[in-house]
C-alpha cells in the first residue's frame, strides 16, 4: 500500500460575492496566470466556490468568520496568499494539509 504525501495549502476566504463580484480578483488571477506562463511555472493556485475544506473541524475557527456562500483562493505558495490578504484586506486566511482524514480533495466544492 502506497502512502500519499500531504501538501500544505494556504488560502484566503470570504463571501463568494465579495471575491467574485465586488473585488477585481479575476484581474489579479489573470495577471498571475500570465506571469506563470511567462516564467514557465506550473499553476499552483485555484479559486474554489463554496469550498468543502471549510467544513473540516480543524478549520472551524476560520470558517465561522467567513460569510456563506463562501469562496476561497488557495495555493501552495504562502507568499501569494499573503499578497492576496494585503490586496483584498477583508478576508480570512488559513492553511491546511491535504489529503487528510477530514479533507480528502482540497478542490471539492459544496455546490
Amino acid at each position: 500500500m502506497s502512502e500519499t504525501t500531504a501538501t500544505t495549502y494556504h488560502f484566503v476566504a470570504a463571501s463568494e460575492t465579495f471575491l467574485t463580484v465586488e473585488e477585481p480578483l479575476e484581474e489579479v488571477l489573470r495577471e498571475r496566470v500570465r506571469f506563470y506562463q511567462e516564467q514557465g511555472k506550473t499553476i499552483d493556485f485555484w479559486l474554489v466556490t463554496r469550498p468543502a475544506f471549510l467544513e473540516a473541524p480543524e478549520l472551524a475557527s476560520v470558517a465561522k468568520r467567513v460569510p456563506r456562500p463562501a469562496a476561497a483562493v488557495m495555493s501552495t505558495d504562502a507568499q501569494f496568499i499573503a499578497f492576496l490578504k494585503l490586496r483584498l484586506e477583508f478576508v480570512a486566511t488559513g492553511q491546511f494539509n491535504a489529503p487528510s482524514g477530514s479533507i480528502i480533495d482540497p478542490l471539492v466544492s459544496l455546490g
